[in-house]
């Protein structure tokens, strides 16, 4: 099945940018980015699979299986060349499409990806998987933020809408599953992405990450090629889209601007 995706601009005409939320999330934690876009550039926001509207996806698992999702959904809808920008689980996506398609990715944003390290705060992260309630999700979504962030009420609402659908939480653990090495393991590690073969590819990459981020450490930000130019966000945590929009938005531009 096609993916859903909230689509602006005509993408005949341009190369789109793709847009990949994060864990949990959906195609309306880019709002306010893809509003700011709104006639500067054609943008796709998918619901990756096992979200919001995609939630019946047979694609449900972890990034690899996601990626080639959306290169299906890519295909079927006529888009060859585009821009990327991901986030979080988002981000993962992001990076292995380029990985595996340079010669169709025009520029690259990742905001605090999954698979640039072993490290993972697994214990936050599936609290906020299974939170169903809104206090559950205040809760949670404190170790999501930097410390004296405040998480939008607006998405939040979004959020607990879509984990009321039938069948959500169970796409959530199967997702949050496929992130380990062994999910059955006590001390979980995420898998890795191959981050040193971002060397060989051409197209600008910006790299965004929180200095606050506890679900994943900022220390994945070091050693990785000379290409990915790094960005590390001092008072923010893991939720970049809400917490910087401006910085997501400035990379974006950047990005836009240097794509040949």
């Amino acid at each position: 099945m096609t993916l859903n995706a909230v689509i602006a601009g005509n993408f005949q005409k341009a190369a789109p940018l793709v847009l990949l939320h994060g864990f949990g999330g959906g195609a309306f934690s880019w709002d306010g980015i893809a509003a700011s876009l709104q006639g500067d550039h054609p943008v796709i926001a998918y619901d990756l699979p096992g979200h919001g509207a995609s939630l019946d996806s047979d694609s449900i698992g972890g990034a690899g299986r996601m990626a080639k999702a959306i290169l299906a959904d890519l295909d079927h809808r006529g888009v060859g060349r585009f821009h990327l920008a991901g986030h979080s689980l988002g981000g993962a996506v992001a990076a292995l499409l380029a990985l595996r398609n340079p010669e169709r990715v025009a520029s690259l944003a990742l905001l605090a990806p999954g698979g640039f390290g072993p490290a993972i705060n697994h214990r936050a992260l599936h609290r906020f998987a299974m939170a169903k309630t809104e206090a559950a999700l205040v809760g949670a979504l404190e170790a999501m933020i930097g410390f004296n962030a405040v998480f939008p009420a607006e998405s939040m609402g979004k959020m607990l809408a879509d984990r009321r659908q039938p069948g959500a939480m169970a796409a959530l653990e199967a997702i949050f599953a496929a992130m380990f090495v062994d999910a059955r393991a006590e001390q979980k590690k995420q898998g890795r992405l191959p981050t040193d073969a971002l060397s060989t590819l051409k197209m600008p990459i910006r790299l965004l990450w929180g200095e606050e981020d506890n679900i994943l450490p900022v220390v994945q930000t070091e050693d990785l090629p000379a290409n990915v130019l790094v960005w590390r966000l001092p008072e923010a945590g893991h939720m970049l889209i809400e917490e910087c929009a401006e910085d997501v938005l400035a990379a974006i531009h950047a990005n836009l601007d240097d794509a040949f």
